[in-house]
C-alpha cells in the first residue's frame, strides 16, 4: 500500500509539473560502451520532442538501439496532439461571446499545465477598448487573483499605459497567450502555444481591436507568426490577419514589463514605442 501511494503522489507531482509523456518504457542504459569506428547514426535517435521542449541536447549510443524505443522515435506526432488541437479549433470556433469562449477554454483539457494551475486567466480591462493587448503567460499573482498582469510587472505595465492616457479599466483591453500558469513560472513550450493560439485569435476576433499590441517574445512571435526575435520586432508596425477580422489590425510588439524590470537601461526603447502607439491612435482616432 506505501509503495502505490508513493507511486501516485510520485504522478501528481508529474502532472503538476506539466510532464505529459514518457520518453521510453525502459530506462536508456548511459553506461553502454560504443565502439569509436560506429559512426552512422540511428535515424532520428534525437527524440524531436525533447529538443522542442527546450531540454539540453541528448543523444542515444551512436549506432545502438535503445532497449524499448523505436527506432524512428520522435518521428510521429505524440498521441493525443492532433486530436487536442482539433478540440481546441473546435471549442474556439463555437464561440461566439467572450463568456462562451472563457467557458470554452474552461473546459479544453488538452493543455496539462491547467492541472497545476490555481486559476483560468483570462482577461482584465474593458471589452469595448478598442486597443488590446496581449502578453505571454500568467505569473504566480496573476494565477493566484486569476486577472493578467497583476503583478510588478503588472504595474509596470499600468504606469507606461497611463503615460500614454490609457487604463485597463477605460479603454485599454488586456489578455495572454497562454491562459493557465506554467509550473515554476517557466516559459510556455512550443505546443502549450500552439494549443492555446486558436483561443486567443478567437479572442482577439471578438474583441475586434483597432489597434493589437503584442507584449513580449512569445506574444510577438506567435500572433505575428514569425521567429524573429522580439529586439528585431519592436517598433515595427505590422498588420495581424485572421479569417474572423474584417480588415488587417495594425499590431506593434513592445518589450515585455518583466524585461524593463530586469532591463532598466531598455525602457528608453520602450518609451518609443508607447509614443509610437499613442501617434497611432490619434491617427486612427481612438485616443
Amino acid at each position: 500500500m506505501e509503495a502505490a501511494t508513493q507511486g501516485r503522489e510520485l504522478l501528481e507531482w508529474y502532472a503538476s509539473v506539466g510532464v505529459d509523456e514518457a520518453m521510453g518504457d525502459v530506462p536508456v542504459d548511459r553506461t553502454i560502451v560504443v565502439p569509436k569506428n560506429l559512426e552512422t547514426p540511428t535515424p532520428f535517435s534525437r527524440p524531436t520532442h525533447a529538443l522542442h521542449a527546450g531540454h539540453a541536447e541528448s543523444r542515444d549510443p551512436v549506432g545502438v538501439q535503445t532497449p524499448g524505443v523505436p527506432a524512428f522515435a520522435g518521428t510521429t506526432t505524440p498521441v493525443g496532439a492532433v486530436e487536442a488541437m482539433g478540440d481546441a479549433q473546435k471549442l474556439a470556433r463555437a464561440a461566439n461571446t467572450l463568456e462562451e469562449l472563457r467557458a470554452a477554454i474552461e473546459s479544453f483539457e488538452g493543455l496539462p499545465i491547467k492541472r497545476g494551475a490555481t486559476h483560468m486567466v483570462f482577461a482584465d480591462g474593458n471589452p469595448e477598448a478598442r486597443i488590446m493587448f496581449v502578453g505571454e503567460a500568467p505569473g504566480a499573482d496573476e494565477d493566484r487573483i486569476g486577472k493578467p498582469f497583476v503583478g510588478v510587472s503588472g504595474q509596470l505595465l499600468d504606469r507606461m499605459l497611463a503615460s500614454i492616457g490609457l487604463a485597463r479599466e477605460s479603454n485599454a483591453y488586456i489578455s495572454n497567450i497562454i491562459n493557465w500558469r506554467p509550473p515554476g513560472n517557466r516559459n510556455p513550450s512550443d505546443s502549450e502555444v500552439a494549443l492555446s493560439l486558436p483561443f486567443i485569435r478567437r479572442h482577439i476576433e471578438l474583441i475586434n481591436p483597432a489597434v493589437l499590441i503584442c507584449v513580449g517574445g512569445v506574444s510577438a512571435k506567435a500572433l505575428l507568426d514569425t521567429p524573429t526575435g522580439i529586439t528585431r520586432l519592436r517598433g515595427k508596425w505590422i498588420d495581424y490577419t485572421s479569417e474572423g477580422l474584417k480588415q488587417p489590425v495594425p499590431t506593434l510588439a513592445m518589450f515585455h514589463p518583466a524585461y524593463l524590470l530586469r532591463s532598466p537601461a531598455q525602457k528608453g526603447l520602450a518609451w518609443a514605442d508607447l509614443l509610437k502607439l499613442q501617434a497611432k491612435m490619434k491617427e486612427l482616432g481612438v485616443l
